[in-house]
């Protein structure tokens, strides 16, 4: 048996995406070469195939990795790697691959192009809406929570039962040293500022966050927006120096790493996720989080996150007033913290992929 993983993630801008994929290819590579993976995926034949161009190579024990073709894009998807791939099984954990392939499993994160178009420009819509129906109809489609898979069924016209689920994880943040010199850098001090992580995309609705730290009017205790520095957004919000905003512009992850562990609070007021992992991220390292009442954000979090209406700047400045009041995070949070990110690990998501290829091999 000879399976196949769709490596065009690794030729891409890491987001989110990129990275659940690269920690499943990882999980699955670990399990392959333990005995904890079924006997039959074992003695299979495994390759990660990517593009020319792909930037890095991960660091694989079991699985052979492969640069294949000269092409790019949803070109190289369609045409390159459904040749290389042809006769074997394909797996593709970054929203897209071949069409046509007839052995495809695709993780799609989330439905946003379809209920969510206003945040798009209609060429991408118009692209990644036919992709997702064409694979729909030919490939195994699975995702990444319960909420992304009653949207995709109902977007798509899928029986939820065949469609499984692989949640993401915060652990590959659990491996990172923080780098605290990044506090003197910005001019910061611990439990002395609020903290954004994200992109500029409309999702995560950046400018209610800004919002709420004008209407908090607590200069020196400002809200720190790390990336996304060149979003329309600050350019509308931004331009005086007593705004209560600090943007810190695109870190490392040690640094973010620092940053969640000495804030009072992370706020994440995005609209629309498939999952929400930086909530995640902040509870690694038991920094308190402040989260919209997105759908899936909620299921992530459980009750271990103080939600808010995505469009209420005034309830969140409320929220973010009462941390004030209340300070470093309680061992009780902490504790509801370490439950939820209990739930999920990229071993725990890679052995249940595995285990469903193998039910369907048999």
């Amino acid at each position: 048996m000879k399976l196949f993983i769709n490596g065009r993630f690794l030729s891409q801008k890491l987001t989110g995406v990129q990275r659940y994929a690269a920690e499943m290819v990882k999980a699955i590579d670990a399990l392959l070469a333990s005995e904890h993976s079924p006997a039959s995926l074992r003695q299979a034949e495994w390759q990660l195939l990517a593009p020319n161009q792909a930037s890095e190579a991960i660091n694989l024990t079991r699985i052979k990795f492969r640069k294949v073709g000269h092409l790019s894009g949803h070109a190289w998807d369609q045409i390159e790697l459904a040749r290389a791939a042809a006769g074997g099984r394909l797996i593709s954990l970054a929203n897209s691959g071949p069409v046509l392939h007839r052995d495809h499993i695709v993780v799609i994160h989330d439905a946003q192009i379809f209920r969510r178009p206003d945040f798009f420009n209609w060429r991408y819509l118009a692209v990644h809406r036919t992709m997702d129906r064409l694979l729909a109809r030919r490939a195994t489609i699975a995702t990444v929570s319960a909420f992304s898979r009653e949207e995709l069924a109902a977007t798509l016209r899928l029986s939820k039962a065949g469609m499984p689920i692989f949640p993401n994880s915060a652990e590959h943040f659990a491996a990172t040293t923080p780098d605290p010199g990044i506090l003197a850098r910005l001019g910061i001090q611990p439990r002395k500022y609020f903290l954004f992580v994200g992109s500029k995309t409309k999702n995560k609705n950046l400018s209610v966050a800004i919002e709420a730290a004008r209407l908090l009017e607590r200069n020196d205790i400002p809200l720190v927006i790390v990336g996304g520095d060149n979003s329309k957004v600050f350019q509308d919000n931004l331009g005086k120096s007593d705004s209560g905003l600090l943007l810190a512009g695109r870190l490392t992850d040690s640094e973010i790493a620092a940053l969640y562990a000495h804030a009072l609070a992370f706020i994440f007021p995005s609209l629309y996720e498939g999952f929400g992992v930086p909530p995640l991220e902040a509870m690694v390292f038991g920094c308190p989080v402040i989260a919209s009442t997105a759908d899936a954000v909620m299921e992530t979090c459980g009750e271990a996150a103080a939600y808010f209406s995505a469009t209420d700047a005034g309830a969140l400045k409320q929220l973010m007033l009462e941390r004030l009041t209340v300070g470093a995070i309680s061992d009780h949070e902490r504790r509801k913290q370490q439950d939820r990110l209990a739930l999920y690990s990229w071993q725990k998501s890679a052995g249940a992929l595995l285990e469903f290829l193998a039910r369907r091999h048999t």
